[in-house]
């Protein structure tokens, strides 16, 4: 028996849920890149961030292709980077509200 798309959507969000697949995945948003192009942007060791592309190459979100020695990545669905545009958009709302309830509750000791 399939398991139920709830199920494969927590299973999807969880492998979104590390903040060095979420900042490796806004920048292939934008385009393709190198490992090497990654390292600096992402700020982790290169185990780290090979580690974490794996992770997303096994749930397919990442593709890859070889050039010589580099090794570069992009999406796998644009649907990505609109999700995480989305995302964007969400918390920029959350935050906008706390600030204005953090200013109320200043304005009214």
């Amino acid at each position: 028996m399939d398991p139920p798309l709830y199920q494969l959507k927590a299973e999807f969000f969880k492998t979104l849920g590390h903040p060095v697949r979420i900042r490796v995945l806004e920048l292939l948003s934008v385009r393709e890149h190198a490992v090497a192009e990654m390292l600096p942007e992402v700020g982790v060791e290169a185990a780290a961030l090979s580690q974490q592309l794996a992770v997303l190459r096994k749930a397919n979100l990442v593709t890859t292709r070889r050039e010589g020695s580099h090794v570069y990545y992009r999406l796998a669905d644009d649907g990505l980077a609109e999700l995480l545009s989305v995302a964007r958009g969400i918390l920029t709302g959350v935050l906008q509200g706390q600030a204005e309830l953090l200013a109320g509750l200043r304005a009214n000791p």
